[in-house]
């Protein structure tokens, strides 16, 4: 075993394990904490394979934006207290059990039938950054500008929707 497929399965494994207590965490803001330690994962495991681009952007998009909103979130959200939670008549534990079990065993069913025959590498691999910046600068501008002129209204209107009276 050379020593990055080594690295490539400890990265994996605490890729898991965070992702176990985040959902297994029965305090929000400590589940959310853990799914920032999972997004930094990732973008390790982005790292050891030599994706710099996709890493960086896995810890300023995920792990700095998206985490931040969930906090706000559940910071602005009153929370019910454990006894509320707990007694809910909707709440499915054995489905969401068995669910969770099948899509465990078929990524674990992908991953080994990916280790025994895995795909051949591109020589000329298109996620790099030159490709990247030169697609969605020139075939892709005016999508990439209309998302952008989108956000900006979403975030104009959330600014407008969240600003209290005085």
């Amino acid at each position: 075993m050379t020593s990055g497929l080594i690295t490539f399965y400890a990265v994996g494994a605490l890729i898991v394990i965070f992702a176990l207590l985040v959902v297994t965490s029965r305090n929000t803001v400590h589940s959310i904490l853990y799914l920032v330690a999972d997004f930094l994962a990732v973008a390790l495991l982005y790292a050891t394979m030599n994706s710099m681009f996709v890493a960086t952007i896995q810890i300023l998009v995920y792990a700095g934006g998206i985490v931040v909103l969930y906090l706000f979130v559940v910071m602005l959200v009153k929370q019910k207290s454990e006894s509320e939670l707990a007694s809910d008549p909707r709440r499915r534990n054995v489905i969401g059990g068995i669910l969770a079990a099948a899509v465990l065993g078929a990524l674990v069913v992908l991953g080994v039938s990916n280790a025994i025959s895995p795909a051949a590498p591109s020589v000329n691999a298109p996620g790099g950054v030159e490709n990247v910046a030169m697609a969605l600068f020139t075939d892709y501008l005016i999508p990439f500008e209309v998302v952008s002129i989108l956000l900006l209204v979403a975030m104009v209107g959330a600014i407008i929707l969240a600003r209290r009276e005085i």
